[in-house]
């Protein structure tokens, strides 16, 4: 589970490590490499909401890391990005399923570029 990964420090190390080699190599299936892109100068800001959100995990994960800090990480920005600017139910549906639908796709990329180039990571 990820509580286990947490808790040890070596598996964390070599989790951030994998995570910022998928995104700085390019490992990422995306067209017009897209998140390879904004994850390369960190100085300019993010306009994906999405990348935000994964940037902000990669920042927090630590040897030891409570998984509600995560978890709190990952509310203050869908608070911040989706319901906050909000204006209706209807504006709220649509922020919502864009959102879901990009953090899907980006988790999936995550996912399957760590599956093919960093099986360790995975415990």
């Amino acid at each position: 589970t990820m509580r286990t990964v947490l808790n040890s420090n070596s598996k964390v190390t070599v989790l951030r490590s994998d995570l910022h080699a998928v995104i700085d190599q390019g490992f990422l299936d995306v067209p017009g490499n897209l998140f390879q892109e904004n994850f390369r100068n960190r100085e300019e800001p993010q306009n994906d909401i999405e990348l935000k959100c994964l940037n902000d995990l990669m920042s927090l994960l630590a040897p030891s890391t409570d998984i509600r800090v995560l978890l709190n990480c990952v509310s203050s920005n869908l608070q911040a990005f989706v319901i906050q600017p909000s204006r209706s139910k209807e504006e709220f549906r649509k922020l919502a399923s864009d959102f879901q639908l990009r953090w899907n796709f980006l988790l999936s990329a995550v996912s399957k570029a760590m599956t093919l180039n960093y099986a360790d990571s995975f415990g």
